[in-house]
């Protein structure tokens, strides 16, 4: 398994990384233990959960996922074993202190929580989960309105969590700072304030990146290159999108799509797209699930793809992408359908 840096950093991460969303709803404790050993057995040392999961979010669900991580350090003992990212959420979240919106002090509020659910005194990476402002991340839930930007407020927003950010480094709680769903521009102010303020320095950003969205191959990709800010990327497979299962009306039990009862990333643009990459997988013999993931290895701004997985024969499977190196000549294919499609979700 490859190690790359985490940033300007001298932490490595391997080039695949454990998601954890669905343990404590979708998932057994059980079952979330099983995965992170299978994990660690094939060579991962990365795992990233965040304080709103398991998925969907509840006030039932919410943190279940750390207490879930947290009691399998405790049984094994084997916390230094794994580079650790959590999340706050990003703004207000009713049922989650009193539907305060997020600043220094409820990050720090969160970020304490987090350590006893996840019975650990330190964590290793520790993201703003999505921009209080919003984010095109999440289709459907938000379109860009000046109106509603408060440049100064936005700013003084950021500097309130680097501040609080800065002060959990100092006292060792913390080792690096990172963002989630988050733009250029809004990056771009993160590092600009740290500098000038002499703050944590963002190492990593989070966003949603597969086939079927290819939306950072663009400004974020330029600023990830010369920032050395590098992409985490969650839905490689589109939430599950990609393998075919929800095309022609499909919605196989015991699914994402089934357990939330929907599935947003679904529209006639997405399957027609989806199954052009199928098809492509097909003739080339290859497992689209691996395909997909293998892909998302080969861009030159990914620091680690997260691998999402309600099985550990999912996982491993995922895992597997490892080993595989796409031709040239698929590739070229990849963007041909690319670029017919260059927006289905």
């Amino acid at each position: 398994m490859k190690l790359k840096p985490l940033g300007r950093t001298d932490l490595l991460v391997t080039e695949l990384c454990l998601g954890t969303m669905t343990w404590g709803s979708q998932n057994t404790e059980a079952e979330g233990h099983a995965q992170i050993d299978l994990a660690l057995e094939s060579g991962l040392n990365f795992m990233d959960t965040a304080e709103i999961y398991a998925v969907p979010r509840s006030p039932q669900t919410s943190g279940r996922t750390e207490e879930i991580i947290g009691n399998w350090f405790k049984k094994t003992g084997k916390r230094d074993q794994w580079i650790l990212a959590s999340k706050v959420a990003g703004g207000a979240v009713d049922f989650m202190r009193n539907g305060s919106a997020t600043s220094g002090k409820t990050l720090r509020e969160a970020f304490e929580a987090s350590l006893k659910r996840l019975q650990t005194d330190y964590i290793d990476l520790y993201q703003v989960h999505w921009a209080q402002r919003g984010s095109y991340n999440f289709e459907g839930y938000w379109d860009f309105a000046p109106e509603k930007q408060n440049t100064a407020e936005v700013l003084e927003n950021i500097e309130d969590m680097l501040e609080t950010l800065g002060a959990l480094v100092k006292e060792g709680k913390l080792g690096h700072a990172g963002v989630s769903n988050e733009t250029t521009w809004g990056i771009a102010q993160w590092l600009r304030i740290a500098e000038a303020k002499g703050l944590p320095r963002l190492v990593s950003v989070q966003n949603e990146y597969s086939l079927l969205r290819r939306q950072f191959d663009h400004d974020l990709a330029e600023l990830s290159h010369h920032e050395n800010v590098g992409l985490l990327a969650y839905s490689a497979l589109a939430g599950g999108l990609i393998t075919g299962k929800y095309f022609d009306g499909q919605m196989p039990k015991g699914s994402r799509g089934d357990y939330q009862k929907g599935f947003w990333r679904l529209n006639e643009h997405s399957e027609i797209a989806g199954k052009e990459y199928l098809a492509l997988a097909k003739r080339y013999d290859l497992d689209v699930a691996q395909m997909a993931i293998a892909f998302a290895m080969t861009r030159p701004f990914m620091t680690s793809v997260i691998l999402g997985a309600t099985s550990t024969d999912q996982l491993a499977n995922a895992i597997a992408a490892k080993d595989l190196t796409l031709s040239p000549e698929l590739l070229s294919e990849i963007n041909a359908i690319h670029r017919k499609y260059p927006r289905p979700i």
